[in-house]
């Protein structure tokens, strides 16, 4: 499977991946929504920033998934983006590079939706 994360451009996230600093992508869930149970060792994730093109892949060397884990970093109960967030899904990527932009097409994913699962990223990529 391919994965792709939609990211917060005023965050530079992914300058960060890409030079290293940004080691682990974390995603904070209400439900046992996608990436929980569906990003495996070994798949690529690429990266946009909201409403622009996929500019970054990474590896996914590593992936951790917990109940617990602002109970475990005491954040439990702490500011409204942890409000209501039950789940955590932990993933450390590997080989991170710039790749040339494109655009995909998220018609049925819903127009907020934060991470995609599809089978092959040709699927969605808009050429």
């Amino acid at each position: 499977m391919d994965h792709i994360a939609v990211v917060n451009p005023k965050l530079n996230l992914i300058e960060k991946i890409l030079n290293g600093q940004k080691k682990i992508e974390s995603r904070w869930l209400k439900n046992k929504s996608a990436p929980w149970d569906k990003i495996k060792v070994g798949e690529k994730k690429y990266f946009k920033d909201a409403g622009k093109p996929i500019t970054a892949m990474a590896e996914a060397e590593k992936v951790m998934e917990t109940t617990d884990m602002k109970k475990a970093i005491g954040l439990f109960g702490s500011g409204e983006w942890a409000k209501g967030k039950n789940y955590c899904v932990l993933i450390w990527m590997k080989n991170p590079r710039r790749i040339a932009p494109f655009k995909i097409n998220k018609s049925g994913f819903g127009s907020a939706t934060a991470w995609l699962v599809v089978e092959d990223i040709n699927k969605v990529k808009i050429i």
